[in-house]
């Protein structure tokens, strides 16, 4: 597959830790990759000499405008499953240049036979976390705290949130109303002994975490959980707005080939 781009114009909107092998696929396939993330968060996005880096976030009408004065002929979304404006905003951009849009969905974390409760929304889960009663542990990142902050002080109950330790995620914890002191500072994925020490330490009762897949270090919460006898809640995914889906790298490659 090498050289099949032949200097053709990709540009990759990345963020999770997919990006750098997803980047270094297309370039060694001769393309020229533009990897583009919201946050200037240190990520490796690939060491090959095709590949360049954007930082900052985009609407669908400023993706669309990068794109155009790049001259790019296709979108790679590989951006968190969670990341819903980012998806639309790519399916919009690539609509109005008219070029292909391929989305690289990481595989769902969930076993076969999990039997986990979920929820469809981050409300949800706050409600569902809250029954409980006990300390809960929020892992579902900066985002999306206040419902669970509200919730937690309605029942009178302990909630500490682990963030990226970068300044705009202590800010979205403050602002929810946690405590300093509840704020658990890191980058993951965490250790199944990372996990359980936390848990056991904070006397947690109840985790709620997103399926953020086996990269995201989903199987090492579960099981943690399961051996500090703490109760889960799953933030489902949202539908897929995405035309074309892929959750294989060389597959995904090859249908960019196969449309350009």
């Amino acid at each position: 597959m090498r050289g099949e781009g032949r200097g053709t114009r990709i540009l990759l909107l990345g963020g999770t830790s997919e990006t750098a092998p997803l980047a270094t696929a297309l370039a060694e396939a001769g393309y020229l990759v533009l990897v583009s993330t919201a946050t200037d968060i240190p990520l490796d996005t690939g060491q090959h000499a095709r590949i360049r880096k954007r930082t900052g976030g985009l609407d669908a009408e400023s993706l669309a405008a990068l794109a155009q004065a790049e001259g790019i002929r296709a979108i790679v979304d590989a951006a968190h499953p969670y990341a819903t404006a980012a998806h639309l905003a790519a399916g919009a951009a690539a609509g109005k240049l008219r070029i292909p849009c391929l989305t690289y969905v990481r595989p769902s974390g969930l076993p076969a036979d999990a039997c986990v409760p979920s929820a469809a929304t981050h409300e949800e889960a706050a409600r569902l976390a809250c029954e409980a009663g006990g300390p809960i542990l929020l892992t579902t990142g900066s985002r999306n705290i206040a419902p669970y902050a509200n919730a937690a002080r309605s029942r009178g109950s302990a909630i500490f949130v682990r963030v990226l330790p970068v300044a705009e995620s202590r800010a979205a914890c403050r602002a929810a109303g946690v405590p300093e002191e509840n704020i658990i500072a890191g980058r993951g994925p965490f250790s199944l002994a990372d996990n359980r020490a936390l848990i056991r330490k904070l006397g947690i009762k109840t985790l709620v975490t997103k399926d953020s897949g086996a990269a995201g270090g989903l199987a090492e919460k579960l099981e943690a959980a399961r051996l500090e006898n703490c109760r889960v809640i799953i933030v489902r995914r949202p539908p897929s707005c995405a035309s074309e889906t892929f959750g294989s790298i060389s597959e995904l490659v090859q249908a960019l080939a196969e449309r350009l």
